[in-house]
């Protein structure tokens, strides 16, 4: 009888009729309204001709549906800008190399707002164009490219994840635990790893086949991904202009990206500081007055974790305000506990 007093973990305190169900069985038991399912003669032996017929799939469809989604919008609106600067090429000064590259590139560069000032609308109709477009291209870069972004940069996440402990021998839950504890930290990680590999393969690119030196590559790949673009270094070849369409679309959103991150990790570092803060500080007598919700003179364990809650920043008293007006709203003979009788009664009023 000594141990009488020790809690019980959640699931004991479950009722008996449920302890006892087999897990397996309480999963596969049907809801009450769940039609039964009909034998039908040859139904069986149909789904099996089905499914052992050849179904070849693209590329897009092992892409994930939001990723498709990018790329469609993506597809879409580059299509749209080229034929609008290439009906009016005639009205866009600078160097030109091609008129259908020509449009696709300087379509992305306004989009991307580098404006390297190579290529120029010379006309009140192409300065309009270009108004628009980087206008419309700066929302879509920061809310449809930057979640294609965040998508990748996610799947590599798991990929480092997975390769860090391919030598241990943790299980699925164990680095699920660290994926969602460090995660905030590993997007740092692979955002600037592909940030440093795109500023490689940009200066490369540069020196190699624009015949820049190595300072002024790294000078023309530093200005473009800030989407600083003075212009006096640039993509001037067709070769270069085909790369720079590629490039600078995934680079300047990396950038975009990068920060993002890292402004979030401060964040969050900030938070866990709080976190810890609170947890290792001492309770004082005012710290129960406040704590006591009910002004009962005592402080429960539901009182505690929200006035814990509330020191963390997670919630807020507006927030408790809220909940507990519904719970005032649903506990109609006002017990101070819910039942199926309120919910039914404050449904009905």
């Amino acid at each position: 009888m000594a141990g009488s007093n020790i809690k019980q973990p959640l699931l004991d305190r479950l009722p008996k009729t449920l302890q006892n169900v087999d897990p397996r069985r309480r999963r596969l038991r049907r809801h009450k309204s769940a039609p039964m399912a009909e034998y039908v003669p040859g139904e069986m032996n149909d789904t099996k001709d089905d499914q052992s017929l050849p179904r070849y799939e693209t590329i897009l469809d092992k892409l994930h549906p939001s990723f498709r989604k990018v790329i469609l919008y993506l597809v879409i609106y580059v299509t749209v800008g080229t034929l609008c600067f290439y009906f009016v090429q005639d009205q866009i000064g600078g160097k030109k190399v091609n008129g259908v590259l020509d449009s696709i590139y300087f379509c992305v560069v306004t989009m991307t707002t580098v404006g390297y000032g190579d290529l120029v609308p010379d006309s009140a109709t192409t300065k309009l164009l270009a108004s628009f477009f980087v206008f419309s291209g700066m929302a879509f870069v920061g809310m449809v490219l930057s979640k294609g972004a965040d998508y990748l940069v996610e799947k590599q996440e798991t990929l480092l994840i997975k390769a860090m402990h391919m030598r241990d021998k943790a299980g699925p839950s164990e680095i699920l635990e660290e994926f969602e504890t460090n995660k905030v930290r590993y997007k740092c990680i692979v955002i600037t790893a592909s940030l440093v590999v795109l500023m490689v393969v940009g200066t490369v690119f540069l020196a190699k086949v624009e015949k820049l030196s190595t300072i002024d590559a790294f000078y023309c790949v530093c200005s473009t991904i800030t989407t600083l673009g003075y212009g006096d270094k640039s993509f001037s070849t067709e070769a270069g202009r085909i790369f720079a369409i590629f490039w600078i679309l995934t680079s300047t959103v990396c950038v975009a990206q990068f920060f993002l991150y890292v402004a979030e990790f401060y964040s969050e570092r900030r938070q866990r500081e709080l976190v810890k803060w609170v947890l290792t500080r001492r309770m004082t007598n005012v710290d129960l007055e406040e704590a006591d919700l009910d002004n009962d003179g005592v402080v429960g364990a539901a009182e505690f974790v929200v006035y814990k809650l509330k020191e963390m920043g997670k919630i807020n008293q507006e927030d408790v305000s809220l909940l507990l007006d519904e719970f005032e709203s649903l506990d109609v003979d006002q017990s101070g506990t819910l039942s199926n009788t309120d919910l039914i009664l404050a449904q009905s009023s």
